[in-house]
């Protein structure tokens, strides 16, 4: 078992928090008009998987309350960014999709935010990055099964 006070620990956790913190602040302020983070995470999500998910499976990808979930997929869908269809198995079951303009209005948000990202990849360096990429997914990874 670690020390209580594991002095690497602490300060491991503290530039992980600081950082989620900045980077949150900075992309969520270069997102078009009227997107929060978390509506284009899932946008990206979706966009990504390229396939339905329900708002569960959702929710624990996101590691948020499914109250939370149908919160922002209501805002999704009053955009009319995703499509909510009912399962025909199952009618209390749903499933969330990417629509066209959601995909277009993901890529509008990554266009706001590739250039900012980019630019602090440039100024770390591209060869710092990918160093700390296996650390920083070993560290995700192993955090996700906790």
């Amino acid at each position: 078992m670690a020390e209580a006070n594991d002095p690497l620990a602490i300060a491991l956790f503290s530039e992980v928090f600081m950082a989620d913190q900045l980077a949150r602040n900075l992309v969520s302020r270069a997102l078009p008009k009227g997107m929060e983070l978390s509506h284009f995470s899932v946008l990206n999500h979706l966009a990504h998987v390229n396939d339905e998910r329900s708002p569960a499976q959702l929710a624990d990808a996101f590691h948020v309350t499914r109250g939370a979930m149908t919160n922002t997929l209501s805002k999704l869908e009053w955009a009319g960014h995703i499509h909510i269809r009912p399962d025909w198995d199952d009618a209390r079951r749903k499933f969330v999709s990417i629509s066209p303009a959601g995909r277009a209005a993901r890529d509008a948000a990554l266009a706001s935010v590739a250039p900012i990202i980019g630019d602090v990849v440039k100024a770390i360096g591209s060869d710092k990055v990918r160093a700390v990429l296996p650390i920083l997914r070993e560290l995700r990874l192993r955090l996700d099964k906790a």
